[in-house]
C-alpha cells in the first residue's frame, strides 16, 4: 500500500500563528534590528574615530567600508552554511561573530585593527540575514509569508534609526567606544535567547533524511500549528533531489536568467541604497545642517521605507513583481534627480528623502520576497545569501564611492548621482522576462523564476 506523503510547508501552511511561531518572528526581527544599527551608527562614528587616529578621508573610506565587505563574504558563505548546518546555527555563529568583535573594537589601538574588526563584524552581520529569511518563510503560512518577512526585514531601517538617534546623542557622552560595547553588548545577550527559544526550521530539518530530524520536525510542526502529523505520513520538501547548499543548482538552466538577473539588480539597487545610508548625514551637514538634524535625515529615509513596506507587503502577493519594480526605480530615478535640485530647500529635501524609503530601498523586500517564492528550500538561504552577497557588494561600492562624489561633484551632485545605479537596476529588471513573485494561491513555490 501507498504510503500517504505531505509537504513540510503544506503542514506550516495552517493559518495558526501560535507563541512558538510569533516567537521565532520576533527574534529573527530582533537579529535584523542589530544589522541595522550597526550599519547606520558607524556613518555617525566614524568621524569622532578618525579625529582620534588622525585618519584622512581616504582612511575613512576603508572604516566605512570593511563592514560591507565583510557582510558580503558573510552573506555567500554562511549563507551556504543555513543550507548544509542548519538555520539556526548559522545565527549563532553570526551573533557570536557580532558580539566578539564589537565587543574588541571598544578596545582597538589603531585604525587598521578598527578596519579588521570591522569586516569580521561584517561577517557576522551578513550571515545572519540569509538564514533569518529562510527561517522566516518556512515557519510562515503562504498567505502570511510576504508580510512575516518584510516584519522581519524592517528589522535593518529599524536598527538603522535607533543606531543614528543613538550614535549622535550618546557619542559625546560614551565616545564611540562605548558605541562599540553597544553594539557588541546587544547580540550577546540575544544568543542567549535565540538558543533558548529559536527553532530549527522543519523543512531543513525534514531535508536532512536523517530519522531524527524527522522526529523533531513533526513535533515542531505539531507544536507551531496544534495539528500532528501522523506516523504514517511521510513528510516530504518540494524538490527533495535538488542538491543542497549548490552555487551551481542555482545557474542551472531552470534558475540561470532568474539568478543573473537578480544579481543585478541587487548590485546596483544597493549601490544606490548605501550611497544615500552612509553618506547622507556627510551631505547634510555640507549643505550647512548641524549633526543633530543631519540624523533626522536618517530617521525620516528609514521611518519611511518602515511606513512604505506595510503597504508593499500586502500589495506584492497580487501584483507582477518586474511591473512593481520598474516603478520603483522609475520613482528612484525622479527622487534623485529631486534631491539634486533641492538645494538648501530642506523641507523638499526631507520630503524627497523620505519618498527614497520606496524609491531606492523599498526595492529589497520585492527582491526578498521573489527569491523565497523562486528557489526550492534546499536552495532558499543559499540564494537569499548570493543575492544579498551580491547587494553587498554594491553596499561596497556605494559606501567608497560616497566620499569621491561629495569631493568631486558637492551634495547637490552627490545626491543626483544615485540616479545612475538605479538606471542601471531598472535596466536589469527588463531582463527579467517572466520571474512572478505573485504565485496563485495554493500553488506549490517549486517554479523556477524566469523562462
Amino acid at each position: 500500500m501507498t504510503r500517504q506523503t505531505l509537504s513540510v510547508q503544506d503542514a506550516m501552511d495552517h493559518p495558526r500563528m501560535g507563541p512558538w511561531r510569533w516567537a521565532a518572528v520576533a527574534l529573527c526581527f530582533l537579529v535584523a534590528l542589530l544589522d541595522g544599527f550597526d550599519t547606520q551608527s558607524i556613518a555617525f562614528i566614524g568621524t569622532a574615530i578618525a579625529a582620534e587616529f588622525k585618519l584622512s578621508a581616504t582612511d575613512m573610506t576603508w572604516v566605512i567600508t570593511a563592514s560591507t565587505i565583510g557582510m558580503a563574504v558573510g552573506a555567500m558563505t554562511l549563507g551556504t552554511f543555513g543550507d548544509r548546518i542548519g538555520r539556526k546555527r548559522t545565527i549563532l555563529v553570526a551573533l557570536a561573530l557580532f558580539g566578539a568583535f564589537s565587543l574588541a573594537g571598544a578596545f582597538a589601538a589603531t585604525a587598521w585593527q578598527v578596519v579588521a574588526l570591522r569586516f569580521l563584524i561584517g561577517l557576522g552581520m551578513g550571515g545572519a540575514t540569509p538564514a533569518l529569511l529562510a527561517l522566516t518563510a518556512e515557519f510562515s503560512p503562504r498567505r502570511r509569508r510576504g508580510f512575516l518577512m518584510t516584519l522581519v526585514l524592517l528589522g535593518l531601517p529599524g536598527g538603522a534609526m535607533i543606531g543614528g538617534l543613538v550614535a549622535a546623542a550618546w557619542l559625546p557622552a560614551v565616545g564611540w567606544r562605548g558605541i562599540f560595547l553597544i553594539g557588541g553588548a546587544l547580540p550577546v545577550v540575544l544568543l542567549a535567547a535565540v538558543i533558548a527559544l529559536l527553532p530549527e526550521s522543519q523543512a531543513f530539518l525534514v531535508a536532512k533524511g536523517a530519522p531524527e530530524g524527522d522526529r523533531r520536525a513533526r513535533t515542531l510542526i505539531a507544536r507551531t500549528t496544534g495539528q500532528a502529523v501522523p506516523d504514517a505520513t511521510v513528510l516530504m520538501v518540494e524538490d527533495a533531489g535538488e542538491k543542497r547548499g549548490s552555487v551551481a543548482a542555482l545557474l542551472s538552466p531552470a534558475y540561470r536568467t532568474a539568478t543573473v538577473a537578480v544579481w543585478a539588480i541587487y548590485l546596483f539597487n544597493w549601490i544606490a541604497w548605501y550611497l544615500l545610508l552612509l553618506w547622507m548625514p556627510t551631505a547634510l551637514k555640507g549643505l550647512g545642517l548641524d549633526a543633530g538634524t543631519a540624523a533626522l535625515g536618517t530617521v525620516t529615509v528609514n521611518g519611511a521605507f518602515i511606513l512604505f513596506a506595510v503597504p508593499l507587503s500586502a500589495v506584492l502577493p497580487r501584483v507582477n513583481a518586474r511591473t512593481l519594480l520598474l516603478g520603483m526605480f522609475g520613482a528612484g530615478i525622479l527622487i534623485a534627480l529631486g534631491l539634486g535640485a533641492a538645494g538648501t530647500n530642506f523641507g523638499l529635501v526631507f520630503t524627497l528623502m523620505g519618498l527614497a524609503g520606496f524609491g531606492v530601498g523599498g526595492q529589497q523586500l520585492a527582491l526578498n520576497y521573489l527569491i523565497a517564492n523562486a528557489y526550492p528550500t534546499q536552495l532558499r538561504a543559499t540564494a537569499t545569501g548570493w543575492g544579498i552577497g551580491i547587494g553587498r557588494l554594491g553596499s561596497i561600492v556605494g559606501s567608497a564611492l560616497g566620499g569621491l562624489l561629495l569631493t568631486g561633484l558637492g551634495p547637490s551632485g552627490y545626491f543626483a548621482s544615485l540616479a545612475v545605479p538605479l538606471v542601471v537596476a531598472a535596466l536589469a529588471t527588463l531582463l527579467v522576462r517572466s520571474a512572478r513573485a505573485e504565485r496563485p494561491e495554493g500553488e506549490l513555490e517549486t517554479a523556477p523564476a524566469a523562462a
